[in-house]
């Protein structure tokens, strides 16, 4: 018993470095579309076709970039957690649903869909005591 007591001290701290590298990683993938400009949103915002959603492609575009870039510095910091969690984990369904359509399958989609139930995960145990929602 002693041992598990000792385990989960560390439980924020764990939670900490994989906010730090999960949030990191989106903001990687979501900044250079956030600078991209409309062009680059009315790319990504295309995909919305896949839902019958064609109107707009650039405030899709934009809205999913600013998920994974902006969305991935509150990640990291742990402001604004759980609402931040829910809008990334949309844009990753999206990015499923769009590798499903072009037929990429399991193996185009698993990075989508790995990262997604991440923050899902997340999403129900909360950013840990390090972080600015904590404070």
């Amino acid at each position: 018993m002693a041992y598990l007591s000792k385990v989960s001290n560390y439980k924020d701290l764990g939670l900490l470095v994989g906010r730090i590298s999960l949030g990191g990683m989106m903001m990687f993938h979501g900044i250079p579309k956030l600078l991209g400009g409309i062009s680059t949103w009315q790319k990504v915002g295309g995909v919305m076709h896949n839902f019958g959603i064609t109107f707009l492609p650039a405030f899709w575009g934009f809205m999913a970039s600013f998920s994974e870039g902006i969305g991935g510095l509150l990640i990291v910091l742990g402001l604004l957690f759980r609402p931040t969690a829910i809008l990334i984990m949309l844009t990753l369904i999206v990015a499923v649903t769009n590798h499903f359509s072009s037929g990429d399958g399991w193996m185009g989609a698993s990075h989508a869909i790995e990262t997604g139930l991440a923050f899902f995960l997340l999403l129900f145990v909360g950013p840990g005591k390090y972080s600015v929602d904590k404070k």
